[in-house]
């Protein structure tokens, strides 16, 4: 198997959210790779403190080190109602704390609302899909809160409606009857929720968000958008990520986003991120599939952060 560039990824996904590995199979591929620091930050879900392994149930960062990787818990909150891709990835916060319950109860109602009516759209405009075909979740059956989007944009390309589902997000993304704003938190009222139950924040793939976005019913650029988070006390932001294999419908090569973040933010804001945002697609046969380890940071960029180091 081939090993990772970056030994710390940052950025990365189970099947607790939209990732397709077990929280066990997403650090046993992280050891294999040979990644040191890993993080799952599931999509709007606190992340897990135990696993069953051989029939026990065992701390989740214990098992991980037993691996000879340093484990990470995070969460990655989507933001803005209108302002698509606005991700905010969150670690050592209080996970008991009551606005996590809040935050599951309120993406839960506003998530099986929006998908509901994009699958009635999507049949409406000759894209049929079936709601219980998403439950059925290929045999293993998913509650309607695990349903997350990119489950439908797969399901898209399934049916052969598109050949990719990046080119299904995209037709979503670009089709105003299915492009759907489905309600989510504010991102400045998010950043100061959860430093006060002592976590710090770093947007993830800046460069998915829009060039121009509509923010509090005035349209500003995303370098306008990024100053005001930064602003509000945003930590840190995402260099390093795998744009080549997502959505991403822009000019500019991966590693040219990674010079314009350090040019724009390096010395300004206290952390410089990277990561995947591992997936497991190859579980689902996608050819451009992001692996874990294939953007993130060495082990020097870590360690020479106080604040990262604070979370092993």
């Amino acid at each position: 198997m081939e090993l990772c560039s970056f030994p710390c990824d940052l950025h990365g996904h189970t099947n607790r959210s939209d990732g397709n590995d077990t929280p066990v199979e997403f650090l046993k591929h992280a050891a294999e790779r040979k990644v040191r620091i890993a993080a799952i930050t599931d999509h709007d879900k606190v992340p897990p403190k135990s696993v069953e392994v051989d029939g026990k149930t065992v701390d989740i960062r214990e098992y991980a080190a037993s691996l000879g990787v340093k484990l990470i818990p995070g969460i990655e909150i989507s933001c803005e109602t209108h302002i698509e891709d606005c991700h905010l990835v969150c670690f050592g916060c209080d996970w008991d704390d009551p606005f996590f319950k809040w935050l599951d109860d309120f993406t839960v109602q506003s998530k099986t609302d929006s998908y509901k009516l994009l699958v009635e759209r999507l049949g409406e405009m000759n894209m049929p899909l079936s709601w219980e075909e998403i439950l059925d979740n290929h045999g293993s059956p998913i509650p309607e809160s695990s349903i997350q989007k990119k489950m439908i944009f797969n399901m898209i390309a399934e049916k052969g409606y598109t050949k990719t589902w990046s080119e299904a997000k995209m037709m979503v993304k670009r089709t105003p009857r299915l492009s759907i704003d489905r309600a989510k938190p504010d991102a400045v009222e998010t950043i100061h929720a959860i430093h006060r139950i002592g976590g710090i924040i770093i947007q993830a793939h800046p460069y998915l968000v829009a060039d121009r976005v509509q923010y509090r019913e005035k349209e500003i650029s995303r370098a306008e958008f990024i100053e005001h988070l930064i602003f509000e006390g945003l930590d840190g932001i995402e260099a390093r990520y795998t744009y080549d294999k997502t959505s991403y419908g822009g000019g500019l090569s991966k590693e040219e986003i990674y010079h314009r973040v350090i040019r724009d933010y390096a010395g300004r804001i206290p952390i410089i991120s990277g990561g995947s945002d591992y997936h497991a697609d190859r579980k689902k046969g996608v050819e451009n599939q992001r692996d874990i380890g294939e953007c993130g940071l060495t082990e020097s960029e870590f360690y020479s952060n106080p604040l990262l180091m604070k979370l092993l």
